[in-house]
């Protein structure tokens, strides 16, 4: 085929093509990787038969637009999946870390609360915790095994509800920031005071180490995460509270794109502490040593991903 008929036949397939690459954000990627394919046949053809024609530079220059556009893409969302967890979370840690501080601040204060009430009131704990758990715990320290509640489902079932509650419970921790501060705060204290009550319950009866060594193999991650979701949710609060020089709406909308990332970044952290919850926790026979490096090593993953990572990040970016 002489190349005069060749470009007389293919002419407006390459201008519907260059029409496309103007238009590449707003067409079907099905419809991209087809023009594709057509063009490097088109290429091919005219480096094999027309090797000197200024087609084949041209050819060649809409065959590597929608080859970048079809591959360059993949690697940018790839990227893009990395940094989000390496760079784009820890920077909103650290730009909402004050938050966070506070978050951790309620959080003690009302673990100290727990702990003053329950000493005061023996039965707070009931009020707390309700009856019925109480009396179980009550029944298996008497059975000696004070932590026996883990081991009473399978760990299958028990993993899907541990880890979809807490993600519950931290997602409602942070979408009531949308009432303002007072919502999050809300939650950070009646965690907190659970969580102080409960401690101070299992050293009344005996079982304090039994209950830390237990409770934290799982509960560094879950209550560090707790926290982090508080930090989350004050942050939305204040966006809408404390707008600044911003408009409110504007305040609230910059705080909610921040903190929302915050909350997605927790996702794998609760299904670990689920995990570990339901699958070793239950094992309250195992050595002590085993216990300590677990919580020793979730310890210091958490101060890594939210406390070192955060500030590396910052320094990286400045």
């Amino acid at each position: 085929m002489k190349e005069v008929i060749f470009i007389r036949k293919n002419m407006q397939k390459w201008k519907d093509t260059e029409a496309l690459i103007r238009h590449m954000s707003k067409t079907d990627p099905a419809e991209i990787a087809n023009t594709y394919e057509d063009v490097s046949a088109d290429l091919a053809f005219t480096q094999t038969h027309y090797p000197e024609s200024d087609l084949v530079p041209y050819l060649n220059s809409l065959a590597l637009v929608l080859h970048n556009c079809i591959y360059g893409n993949k690697q940018q969302r790839a990227s893009r999946l990395i940094t989000f967890w390496t760079e784009e979370i820890p920077h909103e840690v650290y730009n909402n870390r004050w938050m966070m501080i506070l978050a951790l601040a309620l959080f003690i204060f009302s673990a100290i609360v727990g702990v003053f009430s329950c000493v005061q009131h023996p039965d707070f704990v009931r009020t707390i915790m309700g009856d019925q758990y109480v009396e179980m715990t009550l029944r298996n320290i008497e059975q000696g095994e004070p932590m026996a509640v883990y081991g009473n489902e399978t760990s299958g079932s028990m993993m899907l509800g541990i880890t979809l509650n807490n993600i519950w419970v931290s997602f409602y921790t942070y979408i009531s920031g949308m009432l303002t501060c007072f919502g999050t705060a809300y939650f950070m204290l009646v965690n907190g005071v659970m969580c102080g009550a409960f401690m101070t319950f299992c050293y009344q009866h005996g079982v304090l180490t039994d209950c830390l060594e237990s409770m934290w193999m799982h509960g560094v991650i879950e209550i560090t995460s707790i926290i982090v979701a508080g930090g989350a949710g004050l942050t939305l609060g204040k966006g809408w509270l404390f707008p600044g020089s911003y408009p409110r709406k504007a305040s609230f909308t910059r705080a909610a794109k921040s903190s929302v990332k915050i909350i997605i970044g927790l996702v794998p952290f609760f299904i670990i502490a689920g995990f570990i919850e339901s699958y070793i926790t239950r094992h309250t026979e195992m050595p002590e040593a085993a216990k300590l490096i677990i919580i020793g090593t979730s310890l210091l993953a958490m101060i890594g991903y939210f406390i070192y990572l955060p500030y590396k990040t910052r320094q990286k970016i400045s």
